[in-house]
């Protein structure tokens, strides 16, 4: 009995040792899938903050469907200051043009005062109002207005501004607001080419309290050669703007000028002559940085 139990614990004992043998790797782990190398192969997102001159938020590295605007930009003050890129308002020209040029037929308006004036005010359709409401034109409601409207907040608290169903309906009631009101009755007075005539004109007539307001318009007019348009619809040979070239500057016992250019900035003009932005912006009563084709800067 007892030779068959110590049989019988040899063959357990002899059974264990092979099972712990049969566990035991003899062969080095595959070396060539390592964390590292996975990692590798994932093409992590690039990350760019959303702005309105470039609305992409995330792009794939490589991706040929990523979106690029041009790097210039300007400052259009809208309801709210926007910057947009030159093809921006390129594009917003081009969706409105033919808009303008129906109500400049229609009402007398200068196709390129109402694309400047539409430029200027919307933000070339980037402005809240323009966006939430097709308001390209920042027109509030007034006693008169029985349509659709929204709140916004402009000169006062919750102002109540004309909403439309859409933007060409913004600048029909644009050109009717222009040829419904006594104020502006003058300017139809001017020829219908003399948007220089009409952009002063609205702002003694009260359209803008900004000072710099026919400036800022006729500097886009001339940088966009919107005058073409004006040149269409009334049969006319269209003769481009000359880009303004560098005036010599001008002198006299106290105060020193500079005629702004194409490119020109504060920063840059405050380089050439040696003086603050700060200084600057005291000298010509600026309340920002927006600088307009054209414009006389004292330096001095």
């Amino acid at each position: 009995m007892i030779k068959k139990f110590s049989i019988l614990l040899l063959m357990v004992f002899v059974a264990s040792c092979n099972a712990n043998h049969a566990v035991v790797k003899t062969t080095k782990p595959d070396s060539s899938r390592t964390v590292s190398q996975v990692a590798q192969r994932v093409r992590k997102p690039i990350y760019r903050p959303a702005t309105k001159n470039n609305p992409i938020a995330v792009t794939q590295k490589d991706s040929p469907t990523v979106k690029t605007y041009s790097n210039a930009t300007e400052v259009l003050e809208a309801t709210t200051r926007v910057k947009v890129t030159t093809q921006m308002v390129l594009a917003y020209i081009e969706k409105y043009k033919s808009v303008a040029k129906e109500n400049m037929t229609r009402t007398g308006i200068p196709a390129s005062i109402t694309l400047g004036q539409a430029i200027l005010e919307s933000g070339a359709g980037t402005g809240p109002l323009s966006v939430q409401a097709n308001n390209h034109f920042g027109i509030k409601c007034h006693k008169e207005w029985t349509g659709p409207s929204i709140k916004y907040t402009d000169d006062e608290e919750n102002e109540c501004f004309r909403k439309y169903d859409d933007p060409s309906q913004s600048f029909k009631d644009h050109s009717y607001f222009l040829t419904s009101r006594p104020r502006y009755a003058e300017l139809f007075e001017f020829q219908k080419d003399d948007y220089k005539s009409w952009a002063y004109g609205l702002k003694a007539a009260g359209y803008a309290t900004d000072r710099q307001y026919p400036d800022k318009l006729i500097g886009l007019i001339e940088k966009y050669q919107l005058s073409k348009f004006d040149a269409e619809v009334l049969g006319k040979d269209f003769v481009p703007i000359t880009t303004i070239v560098n005036k010599p500057i001008t002198y006299n016992d106290e105060v020193q000028k500079y005629t702004v250019i194409k490119g020109d900035s504060l920063y840059s003009i405050s380089k050439k002559f040696n003086i603050s932005i700060d200084e600057l912006k005291r000298k010509n009563n600026l309340v920002d940085n927006t600088l307009s084709l054209g414009q006389s800067i004292i330096v001095k």
